[in-house]
């Protein structure tokens, strides 16, 4: 762990495209809250770059930085250690160097977990989730929840083959389905997670599955924030259920890579989410 101090740090975040990360708002909300010397960035990346990237980041004065997409699989495959949640995941979202060594971890699990903690912190009484999707996002949502004591995950995609790569990677407690086994699984749910694009801005619209079978008690969350209330939390809003906006996921993984960076483990606050909010609708009216 790197000590805090005056020294002049840098950070990044790397994806391409990548001018749409609002990675560099929120950390430089902390750097600036916390007077720390440091700046991050966000730098474009193209696929096939990345070795030459990080070839050069020591030298560029970079002491770690955040992995967005498309190369968090990549990454993945050239970091020096990488942990045991990255290696479920199978790819990773946060790096650093000790001793010159490319070091890597996956934040998104415990940032799913702990924006359900705040928002929802009945949720851990749970047993069973519903997860609509099987792509990247998915499997951090998996981890976390089983790590948190979820005794079955549901995965609900539109190919079932998709589904049935995350059973064969997390094992007996998930069970692949297709959309159309949707209404069959709701009655006894008690956490459904989207982490698919439905919903999202800019993306056509597709047909959720109806919710009227959710128990009452089900809490209903999306890791798209962008709209912050989507199609799926609007309709779950509707019928009285308990409902997690995807913005707090964003804000909850990135803290543990600042402390990496910066020495301090920055908080998760009100000022915080409506620093980004704001910086959000801001983007969007530029557009």
């Amino acid at each position: 762990m790197m000590e805090g101090g005056d020294r002049f740090k840098k950070a990044f975040v790397i994806g391409w495209p990548i001018s749409h990360s609002l990675s560099p708002i929120l950390h430089g909300y902390w750097l600036s809250k916390m007077n720390l010397s440091g700046i991050y960035e966000a730098v474009p990346v193209a696929p096939g770059e990345i070795s030459n990237f990080f070839n050069s980041a020591i030298e560029k004065g970079y002491v770690g930085g955040n992995v967005t997409i498309p190369h968090k699989e990549g990454v993945f495959a050239i970091v020096d250690e990488k942990d045991e949640v990255s290696k479920a995941i199978g790819a990773v979202n946060t790096v650093w160097f000790e001793d010159n060594r490319l070091m890597a971890t996956n934040t998104d699990a415990t940032g799913f977990i702990s924006n359900l903690d705040d928002c929802a912190p009945k949720w851990r009484s749970g047993t069973t989730a519903l997860i609509l999707g099987a792509g990247g996002a998915s499997r951090a949502v998996i981890c976390g929840i089983l790590a948190a004591g979820y005794q079955t995950a549901h995965i609900i995609n539109r190919t079932e083959e998709r589904a049935k790569e995350l059973v064969d990677r997390f094992g007996e407690k998930c069970f692949a389905h297709t959309w159309d086994a949707f209404e069959l699984l709701a009655p006894d749910a008690d956490l459904l997670v989207n982490t698919t694009s439905i919903g999202m801005t800019g993306n056509a619209e597709t047909s959720l599955p109806s919710l009227d079978k959710l128990p009452k008690h089900c809490i209903v969350s999306d890791i798209v924030y962008t709209p912050l209330k989507t199609k799926l939390l609007t309709e779950a809003w509707k019928r009285d259920l308990q409902t997690v906006d995807g913005i707090g996921m964003l804000l909850h993984q990135a803290a543990p890579g600042f402390e990496k960076w910066f020495g301090v483990l920055p908080k998760v606050d009100k000022g915080l989410r409506e620093h980004v909010l704001a910086a959000m609708e801001q983007k969007g009216n530029s557009k």
